[in-house]
């Protein structure tokens, strides 16, 4: 069985898969701090600031201006809209392991789910006038670099 052809990314949606990349990177950091017996606490500083600064406004752009295009009812939408907010939660649960290692498997499903199955059906489904109105949007908000943190635990 061969696999699916990979789609080229339209370049309305480019921005949000570089905002994906950062958040496997996450996924990375935490499975690292957490192999290398990091304080907790030094990890939750971390994925405050990084949900505060990223994921925060990536999720509002997702909600305000891509799921919109699918239209209210769309089952890839309301599965989108629902980890969105089982994230939210476990970014404000305590700063335990099995928190860290929730977060680090939802966040990199749902990153998967929309940049294999979302996005392919944005891009199939949506026509291209609509996906040239989101260009540049995600660009204008401005966060800082995931990177740019002291503590870099990870290391």
């Amino acid at each position: 069985m061969t696999k699916p052809t990979p789609l080229k990314r339209h370049h309305a949606l480019k921005p949000l898969s570089r905002d994906h990349h950062h958040g496997l990177l996450l996924c990375w950091k935490i499975r690292e701090g957490l192999k290398k017996n990091v304080p907790l606490d030094r990890i939750k500083k971390y994925t405050d600031f990084f949900f505060t600064s990223q994921l925060r406004p990536h999720f509002k752009f997702e909600e305000e201006e891509i799921f919109p295009l699918l239209g209210d009812s769309h089952p890839m939408r309301v599965r989108a809209i629902k980890e969105h907010s089982l994230l939210q939660d476990l970014f404000k649960a305590e700063a335990v392991k099995e928190t860290f290692t929730s977060i680090e498997k939802e966040l990199n499903d749902h990153i998967r789910f929309e940049e294999r199955e979302l996005f392919r059906e944005l891009q199939e489904t949506v026509p291209e006038e609509k996906l040239n109105i989101i260009n540049n949007k995600e660009e204008e908000i401005i966060t800082p670099d995931p990177d740019d943190w002291e503590d870099k635990f990870w290391q």
